[in-house]
């Protein structure tokens, strides 16, 4: 280095930097019109030089974001990227210098021309900020905004990929909030493009427990050493309206599995916003949808909790029907499919036009299984061994169909029952295991041990107080 010239190097005197600094924050941008664009862009890159070889980190901010406003007010997109590159590859940048000048570039992204040069400038942002984590809240920004484009355009895959190459859940200076929108976003990309098992595994980084924390506690200051959490942006949702995203987007990905009980208990959770259930306009949809769920839903303990809790609800007295639907199902009768269709068939049909949509394509017949279902257990309740035949007419089925539908429940566990085929008999008690026959033995044994023990004691009372009697006469 010795060989190069001395007027090469910045003079480091402090006097000399701080007048620099000073006449570069006064002096007015110069308009393209007044000047040349080339001339002032030059002029600012030797100011941003000295000020970034200085470490001066106001001035170099100061110098950076001049050129790029020059650019903008000159209109000139192409030189406009140009110089962001130029100066995020300068020797020694600093890393202050290259967020101003990304946010700032970020600014100007809506005020393109045409959507060939927004996507020129966003891609040019992009490369800019990729790999540096200082920036990577912008990058996520720029890459929500090129997908979103993409989207528009119908290029669905290509969003839902732009998309998957973040992973916000590990910025540590990101929104909560923000966090949970970028999230709940690349799951919907996902659902678009029919891609279940992917947003299945994103859905799994939000916890739904994170909807239940109290926004309005006051925040800790931070500490020192810990890391700032920026503000969301004015765009992004409140934490309840997120909640209401989540779980609709859960309903759709439950919905293509035909998974009833839990399309139910997301339903469940968004009846529970408050501000869903001030309005009766948004609740009443949602309350009509959680009955119709549950009793789509095969029985079981969590089924069986909803469908009593559910009852329980006050609102449930403004929609009767459905509330005698549920007692229905609750109460330990054999239910006449023909005239429960006729009954709730007109609501069934009017849950395409309600807010949600329709059912789904075999939820009419699912409906008749599940009544089916509830009427076998029913019978089991009430016998210990039934014919086929007996159970058949009870059930208003052929023996074929009482047969299959009772091996369904007796594979799946939710019934115990065994059919002798030959002999034509259902026998609903389960066979004992040797043990427990064992155990019942020792019960019944102890059981009569002290009995004797017990008949004892009372034989010797009566005998010591007839003893007793003789003695007084």
């Amino acid at each position: 280095m010795s060989g190069f010239p001395q007027s090469v190097y910045i003079d480091h005197n402090e006097t000399n930097l701080r007048d620099l600094a000073t006449e570069g924050a006064s002096r007015p941008i110069e308009s393209p019109v007044d000047g040349n664009l080339e001339a002032s862009i030059e002029s600012l890159l030797n100011v941003e030089k000295q000020m970034r070889l200085a470490a001066d980190v106001a001035g170099t901010k100061k110098a950076v974001i001049d050129i790029v406003q020059l650019c903008f007010q000159a209109r000139a997109w192409k030189t406009l990227n140009d110089q962001i590159v130029l100066l995020s590859k300068r020797r020694g940048q600093l890393k202050q210098a290259v967020t101003a000048m990304v946010q700032q570039a970020m600014q100007y992204i809506d005020e393109t021309p045409d959507l060939e040069t927004r996507i020129e400038l966003i891609k040019t942002l992009n490369n800019v900020s990729a790999g540096k984590i200082y920036v990577e809240i912008e990058r996520a920004r720029l890459i929500k905004r090129l997908a979103k484009i993409k989207e528009e355009q119908g290029l669905i895959a290509e969003a839902a990929d732009l998309m998957q190459e973040i992973a916000v859940e590990t910025f540590g200076a990101m929104a909560k909030t923000e966090k949970i929108a970028f999230i709940l976003e690349q799951v919907r990309l996902c659902l678009d493009r029919k891609d279940y098992v992917r947003a299945q595994i994103l859905s799994r980084k939000i916890s739904p427990r994170v909807f239940d924390a109290d926004t309005s506690k006051e925040k800790k200051k931070p500490k020192e050493g810990d890391n700032i959490v920026e503000e969301a942006p004015a765009d992004i949702p409140s934490l309840l309206e997120l909640k209401r995203i989540y779980y609709e987007l859960m309903i759709r990905y439950y919905f293509h599995h035909d998974d009833y009980l839990e399309i139910c208990r997301s339903y469940k959770a968004i009846y529970e916003i408050p501000s869903i259930r001030e309005d009766p306009t948004q609740w009443v949809p949602v309350l009509r949808k959680i009955c119709w769920y549950l009793v789509l839903s095969p029985h079981g303990p969590m089924q069986s909790s909803l469908l009593n809790s559910t009852l329980e609800d006050k609102n449930l007295t403004e929609i009767p029907n459905f509330r005698a639907l549920l007692k229905q199902l609750v109460t330990m009768e054999v239910i006449r499919w023909t005239t429960l269709w006729e009954t709730y068939k007109v609501e069934f049909e009017r849950e395409r036009e309600m807010p949600g949509g329709p059912l789904g394509d075999k939820a009419a017949e699912d409906l008749r299984q599940r009544i089916i279902e509830h009427n076998i257990l029913v019978v089991s309740k009430y016998y210990s061994r039934i014919t086929v035949k007996r159970l058949a007419e009870l059930l208003c089925l052929s023996l074929q169909e009482a047969e299959k539908y009772m091996s369904e429940m007796v594979v799946s566990q939710s019934l115990v029952a065994k059919i002798d085929r030959p002999a034509g008999i259902v026998c609903f008690q389960s066979a004992k295991d040797s043990n427990d026959i064992l155990n019942s033995w020792a019960t019944n044994l102890e059981k009569l041990l002290d009995l004797v023990e017990k008949s004892c004691h009372q034989i010797h009372k009566e005998t010591m107080v007839h003893k007793a009697a003789l003695k007084v006469q």
